[in-house]
């Protein structure tokens, strides 16, 4: 009779600990759900770690991150970056700043920075290669280089849509390397929304909209409402690109802006 009440007792001991462990998970939903929803929120990207990221950023990288030691990791990899980008060993500096935003993806400045020396820097190194005698080659490496650097910010703006900065620079990319005005202009309209937009930035799209082919009518209502904003938005680019959408759009006399307009 004991053997069996004692077997009876150990038997109910698993089943109360399952009970124990469903009842604790019932009630972490509520919370575990509110998390979920504030990070959805405030476009939290969580890094994973996983077997990719482990080769992303080696083996010692990867036991840190799991420590919980991501940012200096992060920084401790900007540096050796920089020191690549002194050396112009351009593959290192896209190898480290791929592993730099995975780490800390919702960090501007190294979506920018890593940006910056694709489109800017490594361009104009592939471009002036003196060891690639083949014109077409070295352009294709620098459309190559252009490709990573919108690359870098497109991801960045997916794990930042909140923040204007990256519309920006990518507004900036479009229009000095890749000279296409539409997405300049679509871009530095997004910028200009946001929170924190720098003040040019409406002067800026309507720069860029005021050179897209059929879109004359809508950037000379943006730049006249601009300029009848004030002095402050009449400067001299902006009257020199209303001026010229008065004259192609044939607006009365009377009601373009004075000819010596300032």
């Amino acid at each position: 009779m004991m053997r069996f009440v004692c077997r009876a007792a150990a038997l109910r001991r698993p089943v109360l600990v399952i009970a124990m462990v469903l009842a604790f998970g019932v009630m972490k939903l509520p919370t575990e759900r509110a998390l979920f929803v504030q990070h959805r929120q405030l476009h939290f990207r969580d890094v994973e770690f996983n077997l990719d990221l482990r080769e992303k950023i080696g083996q010692l990288g990867f036991i840190a991150a799991l420590s919980g030691f991501r940012s200096i990791v992060a920084d401790a990899l900007y540096i050796q970056a920089h020191v690549a980008w002194e050396r112009t060993e351009w593959g290192r500096v896209l190898l480290l700043f791929r592993q730099i935003t995975t780490l800390q993806p919702r960090a501007i400045l190294f979506w920018d920075m890593a940006a910056w020396h694709m489109a800017w820097n490594a361009s104009v190194a592939a471009m002036n290669d003196q060891t690639q005698p083949r014109l077409a080659l070295r352009v294709k490496a620098q459309r190559e280089y252009f490709a990573l650097g919108k690359d870098f910010l497109e991801r960045g703006i997916k794990n930042n849509p909140e923040k204007p900065q990256l519309y920006d620079a990518l507004a900036r990319l479009y229009k000095e390397k890749y000279e296409d005005h539409a997405s300049a202009f679509e871009f530095y309209a997004k910028a200009a929304v946001l929170p924190g937009a720098w003040s040019y930035e409406k002067r800026f799209a309507a720069y860029e909209l005021s050179y897209c082919e059929g879109r004359e009518r809508e950037a000379y209502e943006r730049l006249r409402q601009l300029y009848d904003a004030g002095k402050n938005e009449r400067l001299p680019t902006l009257i020199t690109r209303l001026k010229f959408l008065e004259q192609k759009l044939n607006i009365p006399n009377e009601q373009r802006i004075p000819e010596n307009a300032h």
